[in-house]
């Protein structure tokens, strides 16, 4: 329990032949390249909360693909921006010899007066936080981003960044937060962990594919899921024929104007049944939410009020193209999506599988790709895409404020070419391993590789 991180790191290392047990999709740094050390800057870490689940993966072995995982970069600095009453930051940092330091520049110079990290990783999600009065979750995302980004231009030495979800509630903010990168020359990675997950059944689309209407489906809340069934279907439809285009209009449809437009056939009923037919076909595959994991009950800013009932998010890319993000019932577990190709009869649909241990699953391989990035100072997928969804987000909200109006979005004429990431997502083989029958940890422990090797066998 006292081991040091020096320890932790030796133990895990004396065990582990990475080359046998990697695929090329997961190998680790070359020898003859330092490991990145990266600074955690998040919100707060509690169980479940976005730093508990991305961090588990970063400070040891993890499965990928139903192998074993060196993360390939070492975690040297933390920040949290809050402490809850369960909070673990102090004492994951004293357990596992991470310094916690009081400021994101501290962290980010390791104590001292210079830049002494390769990389900062912002997790500005979960945390008591208030809205604004269009309803929007004010994470402090920008100012992480900000503060980080001072220290590199101080030192004048730009280091990979990674930020969790959305780039920030304001549109202007999250432009800023893009054009710096650009102008500064360091990767920037956001997004989401869902587009990530395995696909059931599996769908490729084939390359330049010409989509003619496309559907994605969630069953969580306003704002915080949208965006991941935002970014499911941008993950998706941005492969088309002519590339990325943008959007030119957003408009939020729930209560009578929902039912309304769902009888007018403002989306193809058809392309929804598919969707959640391909969910059904899922079966009872995951634990329930463990009893370990509620969340501290006190709370200085309650949510607003949201839309009740089913919704929609209707778009109109600049290209022609239709689609829509809706709010089926009820459930954090729901991501499906269907599509139409031109010429083609059949529709494309698949269910995106988190895991047996629900939406913590996803951060395995979303930590994967985070890595890569920092490790080869590459986007995994371009950052347009997180920039885009992030704005689209946003017009949701005001269209949410304006009682349903349609919101125009030139600022959204943003034009990018996919790129293939299929090596980046899971394939289900790491749930052949990890079991809907797999005991769910509920203490921040990451395990050496000995203990995790003797659980698979």
């Amino acid at each position: 329990m006292m081991n040091t991180r020096r320890k932790f790191l030796r133990d895990t290392a004396a065990g582990l032949c990475w080359p046998l047990l990697m695929t090329s999709a997961a190998a680790a740094a070359p020898s003859s390249r330092p490991r990145p050390k990266v600074a955690a800057i998040f919100t707060v870490l509690r169980f479940r909360s976005h730093a508990y689940n991305i961090l588990e993966n970063f400070l040891g072995p993890y499965y990928f693909n139903g192998q074993l995982v060196d993360p390939g970069v070492d975690v040297v600095a933390l920040y949290a921006d809050q402490f809850p009453s369960d909070d673990m930051a102090r004492e994951v940092s004293q357990r596992l010899g991470i310094p916690l330091y009081p400021t994101i520049a501290a962290a980010m110079c390791c104590g001292s007066n210079k830049l002494s990290v390769d990389a900062a990783l912002l997790i500005g999600e979960h945390g008591d936080y208030p809205y604004n009065a269009l309803g929007q979750h004010l994470y402090p995302r920008k100012r992480f981003f900000d503060e980080a980004v001072a220290v590199m231009e101080r030192d004048n030495r730009f280091v990979p960044v990674f930020n969790d979800k959305h780039f920030s509630y304001r549109w202007d903010w999250a432009r800023e937060m893009f054009d710096t990168a650009r102008r500064h020359r360091f990767p920037l990675m956001g997004g989401s962990s869902v587009p990530l997950a395995m696909r059931a059944p599996q769908l490729d689309l084939p390359e330049n594919p010409h989509i003619e209407e496309a559907v994605a489906i969630h069953g969580g809340g306003l704002e915080s899921y949208d965006f991941h069934a935002l970014e499911v279907l941008q993950s998706i439809v941005e492969s088309r024929h002519q590339g990325e285009t943008g959007i030119r209009q957003v408009q939020l449809l729930y209560g009578d104007a929902f039912q309304r437009a769902r009888s007018e056939g403002r989306w193809s009923t058809a392309l929804v049944e598919a969707a959640m037919q391909a969910e059904q076909q899922l079966g009872a595959k995951r634990q329930p939410f463990p009893k370990a994991g509620v969340f501290a009950a006190t709370r200085k800013y309650e949510p607003p009020a949201r839309p009740k009932g089913d919704y929609a998010i209707s778009l109109l890319y600049n290209d022609g193209l239709r689609a829509t993000a809706l709010k089926l019932g009820s459930g954090s577990d729901r991501w499906n999506f269907a599509c139409r190709l031109r010429g083609e009869s059949d529709i494309r649909a698949t269910a995106f599988f988190n895991g047996p241990w629900g939406n913590r699953c996803l951060f395995k391989a979303l930590s994967h790709a985070i890595q890569r990035m920092l490790i080869e100072q590459r986007e995994p997928y371009p950052a347009e895409r997180t920039l885009l969804t992030t704005g689209v987000v946003e017009a949701v909200m005001h269209s949410y404020r304006d009682r349903g109006q349609a919101i125009r979005t030139p600022h959204l004429d943003i034009n990018y070419t996919a790129r293939d990431w299929s090596a980046l997502r899971e394939t289900g083989k790491t749930w052949e391993v990890i079991t809907v029958d797999t005991p769910q940890p509920t203490k921040f422990a990451p395990r050496p590789y000995t203990a995790l090797r003797r659980e698979k066998e």
